[in-house]
């Protein structure tokens, strides 16, 4: 699983590495947007000012430890996190995406773990 503190330090040595060497890469390659969500990144760009190639080949230079790799959109469409973006002209169309292996099923409160002391069953709760 790995130390309790591997997601702190990966989230800070990211953004160390975002606000020193990403910077000069967006501009070189005239990226639109960039939005990043832990180990997952979205790029908007034009197509007629930049190479998604190049832009990967950038990416893996980065850092000799770090691979990226590169999904682009399929029918003006791409999945991004639960999110469904379609291209449309000159806006984008937003939507849940949900995997083909999800099952819509939570973790009932009656699961085997044990009780915080101060949480109740939601029986026990009114509503005015």
């Amino acid at each position: 699983m790995g130390a309790p503190s591997s997601s702190t330090s990966s989230e800070i040595f990211l953004q160390s590495l975002e606000h020193t060497k990403l910077i000069p890469i967006v501009e070189q390659h005239r990226l639109i947007n960039y939005f990043r969500y832990v180990d997952d990144i979205l790029i908007i760009y034009d197509t007629l000012h930049t190479d998604i190639n190049a832009i990967t080949n950038s990416f893996n230079a980065l850092h000799s430890n770090m691979k990226f790799t590169k999904e682009t959109e399929h029918n003006n469409r791409i999945n991004f996190l639960d999110i469904k973006i379609k291209r449309q002209d000159n806006h984008f169309n937003i939507s849940v995406y949900r995997k083909p292996t999800y099952t819509d099923t939570i973790i009932p409160y009656s699961s085997n773990h044990p009780p915080h002391k101060y949480m109740q069953p939601l029986s026990s709760y009114t509503i005015d």
